[in-house]
């Protein structure tokens, strides 16, 4: 029999999935339970790093997530899910990775400057904010993962983590870790309400367990080609980000069709918008109805993930033997 190749990869928990997340990552990763051998964790700590002055919601956030994780098609049976924070082996390992790496990688990472300009609400110079790729790194080989599943925009992370695994088995002339490969995946970008990028910041995100009525009316109330003052004036489906919309939850044939009504002006805004609610509530209502009974059933839903956290802290426990081992810090 041949052995699964092993993956990781995991979340932040700031809030609600929305449908960017559902399309971007949470489609994937149900798609690789079936071919590797999965480990997907709520990256709680991580979340730390830009809400440490205030991370009431951090817990929480974590169950709204796993929740929808479960609702979507994350199996147990078929992965291990976890809660970073429970498995306490990530931080010691965050630590002697430390030790071993260079500083200069970590500045010269573009999401450490990029976010530092972004995020002017809150004070991102320090430590763990610019050590985070440190303990992603951790997360990641600590399982001795082969591949972790990213967009382009993560590529960098991925190969920070590589260059400091190949340093640890250079330095203490041990393989300890296999050096993990980028699976890349072609992530579709899904338009906010406004034609933005979809982000809580943004606020203008479609939530895959809003309440129906509140979803309806986001969908209403989204930005279309801005040329098409009237029905009668002929449009571009492209630049709309209903239409971006209409190529996930439309068939083929309603996608030409709208695509050829908005051009030659024979559909309206109003009916575009009606075809899509209709496909969305359509393709999400039984995510939604999973959502429900899974809330209904809260302890038993803490069960799974106590049965992942203990399957991952094995795993991990096993990694740091050999880690210790390779340094010389072995039990007396």
């Amino acid at each position: 029999m041949v052995e699964r190749k092993r993956i990781l990869s995991g979340m932040r928990p700031t809030g609600r999935l929305h449908l960017g997340n559902l399309h971007g990552a949470l489609e994937n990763w149900i798609q690789l339970q079936t071919q590797y051998e999965c480990f997907f964790f709520v990256a709680d700590w991580h979340a730390l790093t830009t809400d440490y002055a205030d991370p009431k919601e951090i817990r929480a956030n974590s169950w709204d997530m796993i929740l929808d994780w479960l609702a979507a098609g994350l199996d147990p049976a078929q992965c291990t899910l976890f809660i970073q924070s429970d498995v306490k082996t990530h931080a010691e390992l965050y630590l002697l990775l430390g030790m071993v790496t260079p500083l200069p990688w970590l500045e010269r990472n573009p999401t450490y400057k990029e976010q530092q300009q972004q995020i002017t609400t809150k004070d991102l110079a320090t430590y763990g904010f610019l050590g985070y790729p440190v303990l992603q790194a951790a997360d990641i080989i600590i399982y001795r993962a082969n591949g972790v599943p990213v967009g382009k925009d993560q590529l960098p992370h991925v190969e920070l983590t590589r260059e400091i695994a190949r340093r640890f088995n250079f330095l203490y002339q041990r393989e300890v870790f296999p050096v993990p490969d980028a699976l890349l995946t072609e992530v579709p970008v899904l338009p906010g309400t406004d034609g933005r990028k979809m982000s809580k910041s943004y606020g203008n995100c479609l939530y895959i367990t809003e309440p129906e009525a509140q979803l309806v009316q986001k969908i209403r109330n989204m930005m279309t080609d801005p040329q098409r003052a009237r029905k009668t004036d002929p449009g571009d489906p492209e630049v709309s980000p209903v239409f971006a919309y209409h190529k996930l939850y439309s068939s083929p044939e309603q996608v030409a069709e709208i695509a050829a009504g908005c051009r030659g002006a024979s559909i309206g805004c109003v009916d575009c918008k009606k075809i899509l609610i209709a496909n969305v509530l359509e393709r999400l209502n039984p995510l939604r109805e999973r959502r429900h009974q899974l809330e209904r059933d809260l302890a038993g839903v803490r069960e799974m993930i106590r049965a992942g956290n203990e399957r991952a802290g094995s795993e991990a426990a096993q990694t740091m033997e050999l880690v210790r081992d390779a340094i010389g810090f072995s039990p007396w």
